[in-house]
């Protein structure tokens, strides 16, 4: 088993042509590939576009799982992974705390929060059987081990609803 990396926005080319990926998609799918990941490495895509690739990847995988990875660099993230999850899209690659980014990329910030993803994909009627409360806990271990590091999230920032069903014990 391995994935492939598919580009769909570049530094240095910018966007990048849905069709001509659809085609690498196709041949790394005819080569034998069991799983595809289709990064927006330094954040340039919007929600029209990673709407439209994830519908035609849902169609081009056939039932073959598909991995879509964000990044937050222009406040995108959580939006594009709404587009994902509405266009087929069931498998989003986040980071806890936003953590990570892209070295090639100057002005690159961190991935998409895995926490506000997780209460992006729970709103939209998702059941992801992640416990919030626990999650919470992970991410006070993390900031406490990597003090250095800057952490993003809205939903830490905000804590969940009050009126959240899903909301973990102790997940205030």
């Amino acid at each position: 088993r391995y994935t492939d990396d598919v580009e769909f926005s570049c530094e240095d080319a910018g966007r990048t042509n849905i069709d001509y990926l659809c085609r690498m998609v196709e041949s790394a799918i005819n080569a034998g590939a069991t799983t595809v990941n289709i990064p927006d490495t330094v954040g340039y895509t919007g929600p029209r576009q990673v709407g439209a690739l994830c519908a035609r990847m849902e169609r081009l995988c056939a039932g073959r799982p598909f991995i879509i990875h964000l990044h937050d660099t222009r406040g995108m993230g959580v939006a594009n992974a709404a587009a994902a999850l509405d266009n087929g899209a069931r498998v989003i690659d986040a980071s806890l705390g936003g953590l990570g980014g892209c070295p090639f990329a100057p002005g690159a910030t961190g991935n998409v929060v895995f926490e506000d993803v997780v209460f992006l994909a729970e709103s939209m009627g998702f059941a992801t059987g992640i416990d919030l409360g626990k999650l919470k806990v992970a991410r006070a271990i993390a900031e406490e081990a990597m003090p250095g590091e800057e952490f993003h999230g809205a939903l830490h920032r905000a804590g969940p609803p009050k009126n959240a069903t899903w909301q973990a014990v102790g997940a205030a």
